[in-house]
Formats: structure tokens, C-alpha cells, sequence
């Protein structure tokens, strides 16, 4: 059952970046966040790995600061970059 549950996030960087948005984006829009940037790099969330953290880290900013605004958007990417 917790395996079909967390399918969404099979990469555990995947899951670190996940856990990473939570506090900033919520729960539903941390994960959509971590496919949408793995998806936009070319990727899959089964596929990203360290290399990847800084464009990712980059695309949240672009993505996010509409949402959450600039100074939010750019702590949740400084955070993902800490992950490399």
C-alpha cells in the first residue's frame, strides 16, 4: 500500500525535493512541482539526479514566484540547490 502511494516519487532526491517544497508550496503542489521540473529538464522523477538540482532549482524560481511570490519562490530553490 505505501508503495503505491509514494509511485509518484520513486527517486529518493525526487523525494528530497518533494519534502523540500512541502513547507513552502504544500503538500499537493510540492509534488506536482518535483514532476513538472523533472518533466521540463527532460526527465522523469525516476530519472533526476544531483546534475539536474540547479536547473530545477532555477525553473522553481521561474514557476513559483507567481504563486508564492519571489522571495518564497527563491528559498525553496536556494533549498533544492542545497540538496547537490
Amino acid at each position: 500500500r505505501s508503495r503505491m502511494r509514494l509511485s509518484h516519487v520513486a527517486n529518493a532526491l525526487a523525494t528530497r525535493i518533494e519534502e523540500t517544497l512541502r513547507p513552502v508550496l504544500g503538500t499537493v503542489l510540492a509534488s506536482v512541482s518535483v514532476d513538472v521540473e523533472s518533466k521540463r529538464i527532460g526527465k522523469n522523477t525516476d530519472s533526476i539526479d544531483r546534475g539536474d538540482l540547479i536547473k530545477i532549482a532555477d525553473n522553481i524560481v521561474t514557476a513559483l514566484r507567481l504563486v508564492v511570490g519571489q522571495d518564497m519562490a527563491e528559498a525553496a530553490a536556494r533549498k533544492v540547490r542545497e540538496l547537490a
